[in-house]
């Protein structure tokens, strides 16, 4: 059976995502038609927990470890990645960037893995077609992530990117960013956010502003 059976179809995150490691908010979804493989498996790479490493992972001899951070409302498109595990091993700083096994290599040999810390998508957050975000990236509300862009360090909220880390534009001015991430939508309860869909299907961030303040905030 088919995981997707159009490109109209895509996975509620939270309904499939099973590994301990990989936190998601509500609604956020990936579409994966033209990958044909789920979010975990096509998205999320070298993150222990998965069902190839769920043993190891419930081994406990691993400790604690970087973990996948998804926000409410992120959409995530076909063969986006997630890259993990920190620097796998791979010393920048040492002559060599091999991780060499002591079994191997002799007790010489030193533990070259290193943490990157959690990697965090905020909320309402879009991420393109086979973009790859690297270990321990945060990517604020609101950015849009373009198809192939490679993220290697921290996105700003609202920004739209592409390629390399390219900031091309911010989605609206500093004031009407500040005000969204200050009455932060994504939080109301499901009757305020139907009762303002009209506006969160608009520019109308003053008028979303003034409905929070009315009937949130109170």
């Amino acid at each position: 059976m088919e995981l997707f059976n159009s490109w109209l179809e895509s996975q509620n995150l939270k309904d499939h995502v099973k590994n301990p490691n990989v936190e998601v908010g509500d609604y956020s979804y990936y579409s994966g038609f033209y990958h044909s493989k789920s979010f975990e498996e096509q998205a999320v790479r070298y993150l222990l927990g998965d069902k190839t490493t769920e043993d190891a992972w419930q081994s406990g001899q691993f400790g604690d470890i970087d973990k996948l951070r998804i926000g409410k409302f992120c959409s995530i498109a076909s063969g986006a990645i997630f890259m993990m595990a920190g620097n796998q091993g791979h010393r920048l700083d040492w002559i060599s960037t091999f991780p060499f096994s002591a079994e191997v290599f002799g007790e010489g040999v030193k533990e070259g893995f290193q943490k990157a810390g959690d990697t965090v998508v905020g909320n309402d957050v879009w991420i393109g077609s086979e973009a790859m975000i690297m270990p321990g990236v945060q990517i604020g509300d609101g950015a849009v992530i373009g198809a192939r862009a490679v993220i290697t360090k921290n996105i700003e909220p609202y920004s739209v990117v592409v390629g390399n880390n390219l900031v091309i534009k911010k989605r609206f001015n500093e004031k009407s960013i500040q005000s969204l991430l200050d009455i932060q939508w994504w939080e109301w309860p499901l009757e305020h956010i139907k009762s303002a869909m009209k506006l969160l299907c608009s520019g109308q961030i003053e008028e979303l502003e003034r409905y929070f303040f009315k009937n949130v905030a109170v």
